[in-house]
């Protein structure tokens, strides 16, 4: 019994079974900021919803220099002060504002971009093939193996025609080259 009872922790002795449970929750916490930036980088949306506060931020400054420019050359057109007082650059604040702009537009160009790919990708391929094995959890609006391969048959076929007839426009366009060359 004696030797189940526990010990007081002995002074200057690291305590191991601690140190392990820290040091995977701070692993853990990392990985997971690590997963939130990873998802930032891909999802423009997410991107978006980050840089919106920033360029909230960044207008206030820009608002905040110009009345203090302002302000400081109101006073200097007035006589009551010289100009040797130093200012903030109003130049730089409104450059780093125009960068958090075109930043945003980009994100949302790259959203508008991947929303009409998956509208596209829906209209030309409108049910999704099931990938689950219990009959009870497959949408009802999903298609079968064997009308999806039907699908894909008749987008190869498509792609081959399209092919076939950019192949025969290039061949009439350099004939046309040809002849005329010759004469």
């Amino acid at each position: 019994m004696a030797s189940q009872q526990q010990q007081p922790p002995v002074p200057g002795m690291p305590q191991v079974a601690l140190q392990p449970q820290a040091a995977s929750l701070q692993q853990q916490q990392l990985q997971q900021q690590q997963q939130l930036s990873q998802q930032q980088d891909f999802d423009p949306v997410l991107k978006f919803k980050t840089l919106i506060p920033q360029l909230k931020e960044s207008l206030q400054n820009v608002m905040r220099l110009a009345s203090l420019n302002l302000a400081r050359n109101t006073t200097i057109d007035n006589g009551i002060k010289s100009g040797d007082t130093p200012v903030q650059r109003f130049d730089k604040s409104l450059e780093e504002f125009y960068a958090l702009c075109d930043q945003v537009e980009l994100c949302l160009r790259l959203a508008y971009e991947c929303l009409s790919q998956s509208i596209d990708s829906a209209k030309h391929s409108p049910n999704l093939v099931p990938t689950a094995t219990k009959p009870d959890t497959v949408p009802t609006e999903s298609m079968s193996y064997a009308q999806y391969l039907g699908m894909i048959k008749s987008q190869i076929t498509c792609a081959k025609d399209i092919h076939n007839a950019l192949l025969e426009c290039s061949k009439k366009i350099a004939g046309k080259g040809q002849a005329q060359g010759m004469m």
